[in-house]
């Protein structure tokens, strides 16, 4: 499966109610390959400038943002 985001473009993430994210715009860091629970998934390393960690999330809970770092 090809990713659909490509490193440095700014996604959403989707607001899941039990997982304690920063809101707002977050920066593509690196692409990770599929997982063999869900191949047709891949999933990306991303950072919020209001988080100090990164996170990896699957490609299925993020969409391309319209945001723009300052």
């Amino acid at each position: 499966m090809l990713h659909k985001f490509n490193i440095g473009q700014i996604v959403e993430l989707e607001y899941v109610m039990l997982r304690a994210s920063a809101p707002g715009p977050y920066e593509i860091r690196r692409l990770v390959p599929a997982s063999d629970r869900d191949p047709d998934d891949p999933c990306y390393r991303i950072k919020s400038v209001a988080e100090k960690h990164e996170r990896v999330a699957p490609e299925s809970e993020l969409t391309l943002s319209m945001a723009v770092f300052a």
